[in-house]
């Protein structure tokens, strides 16, 4: 076959690829899709299943030293769902033909990103229940537009993991509402909490639209429904309302309600500090890691053993 023809019948896929997305069909792991949509799939959802491994660490450590043993088993149930999560979304990636454990090397290598706001560290029991509220939250205001992308296998994951989100969101406000209507400690330990993770969890959803990089092209191919700037902006208005319900105060001397267009509106993201612990130079960049590698080695035995009899019995 010569180039000229091989272009053209690229070109025709091309063609009937976009025509199938703009018509809203689910892309499945056998069709045929432009490299660059495999590419830019296994970029995100990579980095969206290492988020969910890494995000039980913040969580992890208050397992034992949550206040009772309703919360302690709440909490355990939660972070072993965000364990499921990750599986889930590793496996998404296979069907687009790379190997999970490459992606997971890539993580303990510091060649892969996750969610920045995981590199911050939970100091009291109130931050637990400000990453159910906020992190939780902001994770559910996206993932529910995820729910509705076009490549099939990621949408259907995130159908079941937006369910349980839901509860974990639930478990954090719960938390965040015991803590505000309690002892003045204990109210003051919520506000701290609220103060500490406001800001980074506004960052949770990338650059604003004008600087973003793959937002244009994510939302041309339906894996993105809705833009960085207008899911922050959803985040915002529900959430503002929840904290006034708890009598808590959002952390933001410049915020206003615009009565024109219905939103409130935020003052200025440090976006220096976001780009920061991106680039690997967060509170926790290095103890995150650390853990991860620490667990990959503690955990090679099992591995090896679950080849070797694999292998026996093949």
């Amino acid at each position: 076959m010569t180039t000229t023809s091989t272009a053209s019948e690229d070109s025709s896929r091309l063609a009937q690829f976009e025509a199938r997305i703009a018509a809203d069909e689910s892309i499945e792991p056998k069709d045929w899709m432009p490299e660059r949509y495999r590419k830019q799939l296994i970029r995100m959802m990579a980095q969206h299943a290492h988020s969910e491994v890494v995000g039980m660490l913040p969580e992890g450590n208050w397992i034992t030293r949550a206040p009772t043993l309703r919360r302690k088993m709440v909490l355990l149930a939660k972070v072993q769902d965000e364990a499921g999560h990750g599986l889930y979304i590793y496996c998404g990636t296979e069907t687009l033909g790379v190997d999970r454990h490459d992606l997971v090397q890539e993580l303990l290598d510091g060649k892969a990103k996750y969610s920045s706001i995981f590199n911050y560290p939970t100091l009291t029991w109130a931050d637990i229940g400000a990453i159910g509220w906020l992190v939780d939250g902001a994770a559910i205001v996206n993932q529910t537009m995820l729910a509705k992308a076009s490549f099939g296998p990621y949408a259907r994951a995130m159908v079941r993991i937006c369910k349980e989100e839901n509860f974990h969101k639930r478990q954090g406000y719960e938390i965040m509402a015991t803590l505000a209507r309690g002892t003045g400690a204990q109210r003051a330990m919520a506000q701290d909490a609220l103060n500490r993770w406001w800001w980074p969890s506004l960052m949770m959803f990338g650059p604003h639209d004008k600087d973003s990089t793959n937002s244009d092209e994510l939302m041309r191919w339906g894996i993105k429904r809705k833009s960085n700037d207008e899911l922050r902006q959803r985040f915002v208005n529900m959430t503002i309302v929840q904290a006034q319900a708890i009598d808590l105060t959002v952390p933001d001397a410049d915020l206003k309600y615009n009565e024109m267009t219905g939103d409130w509106e935020t003052g200025p993201i440090d976006w220096d500090e976001f780009w920061r612990v991106v680039k690997g130079n967060g509170p926790c960049n290095k103890e995150r890691l650390d853990a991860r590698r620490k667990a990959d080695a503690d955990g090679a035995w099992v591995r090896a053993a679950a080849s070797a009899y694999v292998e026996k019995h093949a």
